[in-house]
Parts: C-alpha cells; sequence; structure tokens
C-alpha cells in the first residue's frame, strides 16, 4: 500500500468519525437543553441511528456491491448530508428536528459500511494493516470533543444556555462537505464483477445474499450476540453526555474524548492482543469491559469518587475496539471477496441497527420508568439507569462464552 492511499484512507476515516463525533455525544444534551425533548423523543430521535442502519444493507448491497463505486456513493451521501446538517442546526422544535436527522441517518449509516470497503480492498493483509487506518477515525471522534468543550466551550453553562450546542451541526455539516468532494479523489473501489453467465437473484441484487453466511454456525451467535450487546451500547450514546452533564462533571464532552484516546490506543494494541487472545477471547474482553464501565457510572460521581467515572470511560477503548472492530475484521475474513460489502453492511444491520433500535427503546422505557426519581435525587435515578445495561452485557456475555466455539479467524481478502 503506498504512502499516498494510505494517507486518503486515513483522512477518510478521519472525517468520516469526527462527523459524527461533531453532534452526536452532545445530541441527548442538546435535544433536552435546546428542544426541550421528553424521554421517549430522545428515544426517537437516536433511533434514527438504528432505522439508518436497518436501510444501509439494502443500499450497500444494492449499489456499492452491484453497479456504482463505493467512493463515489460515499462523495455523494456526505454533500446531501452536509445540506441537512444546516436544516437541523435552524430547527427550533423537535417536531421540525426529527425528519431531518432521520433523512441524514438513512444517508449516514451506510457510509460506515462504504469507508470498510473501500478500505479492505487496498489492503493485503487486514488483520495487521486496518487497525492503522481506522486509528485516525477515532483521532477524528477525539478532536471534534475536544473542539467543542475546550475551543469553542459549546457545553459549558454558559455556552449551554445561549444554546451554543446548535453550532455543532454546522462543524458537522461543514466536514461532511469536505469528505464530500474528498471522496471523489479517493482509490477507485469499482463493484466486483460476477460470472456473466449466474442469474442473479432478488436476493442478490439487494444485497440478501450474504445473510447467507448466517447458515455458520459461529457467524449466526456473532450476530445474535453482536444484536444483543447494542442494547447496553444504546444506553451509552443515548445516555452519558446529559449523565456525565447533570451529575456535575465539568467539560463532560471533553473528558468523554479519553474514551477515544483509549480507543485510539488499543486499536493499536489490537492484531497484537487478536492473535494472542483469539477472536472469541477478544470479544469476551470488550464484553466484560461493558458491565465494569456501566457498574463504574452506577456508583461513580463527580466528586471524590469522579476517578470511577474517568475510568468508566477510559474502558470504551476496550468496550468498542474488542468487539466491533474485532467483528468487522471477523465478518470480512468470513464474507470472502464476492460480498464483502454486503457483509459488512450486515453486521451494521445487527449492530447499529436492530440491536441499538431495541436499545433506544429500552433507554427510553428505563428513563421514563425512573423520571419521577430524578425529580428529588438525580443521582439515584442515573444509579438505576446504569444498572440495566451492566446487567444485559453480564448476560450477552455468558451467552457468548457458552455458545461460540473457538475458531482461528484467516482472511479472504485478496
Amino acid at each position: 500500500m503506498s504512502t499516498s492511499i494510505r494517507f486518503k484512507l486515513s483522512f477518510m476515516m478521519f472525517l468520516e468519525f469526527f462527523i459524527w463525533g461533531a453532534w452526536f455525544v452532545t445530541l441527548g444534551t442538546f435535544l433536552i437543553q435546546n428542544l426541550q425533548a421528553e424521554p421517549f423523543q430522545i428515544s426517537n430521535v437516536f433511533s434514527t441511528q438504528s432505522l439508518g442502519a436497518i436501510i444501509a444493507p439494502f443500499i450497500i448491497g444494492m449499489i456499492a456491491d452491484r453497479y456504482f463505486n463505493a467512493e463515489r456513493i460515499l462523495g455523494i451521501l456526505h454533500l446531501i448530508g452536509a445540506f441537512l446538517m444546516f436544516q437541523m442546526y435552524k430547527a427550533t422544535d423537535i417536531a421540525t428536528f426529527y425528519p431531518y436527522v432521520l433523512a441524514y441517518m438513512i444517508l449516514y449509516m451506510p457510509t460506515l459500511a462504504l469507508v470498510n470497503s473501500v478500505s479492505f480492498r487496498q489492503l493485503t493483509n487486514p488483520e495487521t494493516q486496518f487497525s492503522s487506518i481506522r486509528v485516525w477515525g477515532t483521532i477524528g471522534w477525539i478532536v471534534a470533543g475536544l473542539a467543542i468543550s475546550f475551543i469553542f466551550q459549546w457545553d459549558s453553562p454558559a455556552g449551554a444556555q445561549q444554546g451554543a450546542l446548535r453550532n455543532t451541526f454546522v462543524m458537522a455539516g461543514i466536514a461532511s462537505a469536505v469528505l464530500g468532494l474528498f471522496s471523489f479523489i479517493l482509490p477507485k473501489t469499482p463493484p466486483i464483477k460476477v460470472d456473466s453467465v449466474e442469474k442473479p437473484s432478488f436476493a442478490s441484487i439487494i444485497g440478501l445474499d450474504a445473510v447467507k453466511l448466517l447458515k455458520d454456525r459461529n457467524f449466526l451467535i456473532f450476530f445474535i450476540s453482536s444484536i444483543l450487546i447494542c442494547i447496553p451500547l444504546a444506553f451509552y450514546y443515548s445516555n452519558a453526555n446529559p449523565f456525565l452533564v447533570e451529575i456535575g462533571l465539568s467539560n463532560a464532552t471533553g473528558k468523554m474524548a479519553i474514551g477515544q484516546v483509549s480507543e485510539a490506543v488499543f486499536l493499536l494494541l489490537l492484531p497484537v492482543l487478536f492473535v494472542r487472545f483469539g477472536f472469541k477471547k477478544t470479544i469476551l474482553i470488550g464484553m466484560l469491559a461493558w458491565v465494569v464501565r456501566y457498574l463504574l457510572f452506577a456508583y461513580g460521581n463527580a466528586g471524590d469518587l469522579s476517578f470511577m467515572l474517568i475510568i468508566g470511560i477510559a474502558l470504551h477503548g476496550i468496550c468498542y475496539d474488542f468487539f466491533f472492530v474485532s467483528g468487522q475484521i471477523y465478518t470480512d475474513s468470513k464474507a470472502g471477496v464476492k460480498y464483502k460489502s454486503a457483509a459488512q453492511g450486515l453486521i451494521t444491520l445487527a449492530t447499529y441497527g436492530v440491536g441499538q433500535l431495541i436499545g433506544f427503546w429500552v433507554a427510553g422505557f428505563i428513563g421514563d420508568k425512573y423520571q419521577s426519581i430524578k425529580e428529588t435525587d438525580v443521582a439515584a435515578f442515573w444509579q438505576q439507569i446504569w444498572i440495566v445495561p451492566a446487567g444485559i452485557a453480564f448476560v450477552v456475555m455468558i451467552l457468548f462464552m457458552i455458545l461460540f466455539k473457538n475458531e482461528k479467524v484467516e482472511s479472504k481478502t485478496v
């Protein structure tokens, strides 16, 4: 892989996740403070991410794997996304905001599979090369969080009172426009040519041929586990920033970037750990980290036990990398050349789609259930909120440990 291609793929990843981190981390706080949203309204907004992820495999399978270059589709989606970001910036109530965020997520979620597809097609050894490319996405997310808290101070008490979190959508929109234009000079990633004699089925045209991977028992267990572990993940996405802000942790968004620093470190260590521990142990360590993280959130505070919150944030690297990045590599190894984009779209469906859709609904239900406690004791409210995902993650970990048979992961990437 040439230096030029490495730079292009790294910058692509940087912008892809800078865009996401620029507005999504503070979304829950924005909805509460700027649009006065209720728990179920917040869940509905966050669920747009899942709805987009559910649609993503169809877009990827129907377009990227069959007809058009992945990098061109990536560019078009991000240019439209920039326009939608500006509309979200102008929204003044939840009813106006919702249609734009829904449209944006339907377009953005497929790009997560597209950047992976563009990257994997350029790599000769994904197990060792992908982490050094993907880490730039993590750096992009870190830069976005630090900019919000320490440069612009949009999440400070004064900034929040003035509605400054609205500016996060402008920052994300500008980055989206840049990535949209930059995508057209990325390495060409044309569709994989199939045998001209082969008559494509309806399932193959829309990308559902990747569902054949579920016939493999281990992959099926991994797929189901991916859905279930994303239920507790949804609690983090929708509640972490409001939680830290409401219990009084200063510069909450900037400190949440510690999680991405941890993610970057473990991304670089992952190739070594992946080989040493194997796929199953790596996944189990990631699941255990989710359990520990939520217990730290449940029993920590912004005072003398603030170190527990920081440790919980710092565990994000193990939580995310050991499960999700390892899962992307595992999926790539299972897919083979023909269905790479569709397979990545399928795992996006399982994680960001079905799993988190259920998770956001559960988080909304739990938040509404304990809302009365929040009126009198904010700390007790959040303790109840975090115990639920800790228990779910623990059950998923035990089930995966029992049902998944250990196997050696070997890449089929050409």
